[in-house]
């Protein structure tokens, strides 16, 4: 344990539930993926079974071994100061872009405009036009619950500014 808090640059014990959340997060997405693959097997046969916990331990294992892979490329253009808020960073990416995408379609919805009263020609675009401002709202709210929110409203401002989306961020007395 020693060692991997080294590694991790840990020096308080509350900061290990980044990278053990990280690593739950991974096994989910490899659960509910392997799910998704097992249709083709009789339902609660033991080569489901088989195929679900194989299938699993290889996606987490391929999901960890990307991330670190990212983790590696990317430490010298995102400014963090330890190595463990890179996973706290992945993290906040991954919660906002699944809950935008989820919270979508409601919203399509709600609005009226759902997918059985429109064109999918127009419904797509649309709902990609509103996961955008979701998506940057969801991310602010997100990475001030990880702690992350300096990183994000920097990178927000410096993604905004290239889109030509600057003007949102400018101070009144400039």
């Amino acid at each position: 344990m020693k060692k991997f808090k080294e590694n991790w640059e840990i020096t308080q014990n509350w900061q290990l539930f980044y990278p053990i959340f990280g690593m739950l997060l991974a096994l989910g997405s490899g659960l509910l993926i392997a799910f998704r693959f097992s249709d083709s097997f009789e339902s609660g046969s033991i080569e489901q079974l088989i195929f679900i916990v194989v299938a699993t331990l290889v996606l987490t294992y391929i999901f960890i071994k990307v991330s670190l892979f990212f983790f590696s490329k990317l430490k010298n253009r995102w400014l963090l100061e330890y190595r463990w808020e890179f996973i706290a960073v992945f993290i906040v990416f991954a919660i906002t872009g699944s809950t935008a995408g989820r919270i979508s379609s409601p919203v399509m919805e709600f609005i009226g405009l759902d997918y059985e009263s429109i064109s999918g020609w127009l419904y797509w675009p649309l709902r990609i036009i509103l996961i955008f401002p979701l998506y940057q709202i969801l991310l602010l709210i997100v990475a001030w619950i990880f702690g992350q929110y300096k990183f994000f409203y920097s990178f927000e401002k410096k993604m905004l500014s290239r889109m030509g989306l600057g003007f949102l961020f400018k101070s009144k007395t400039e």
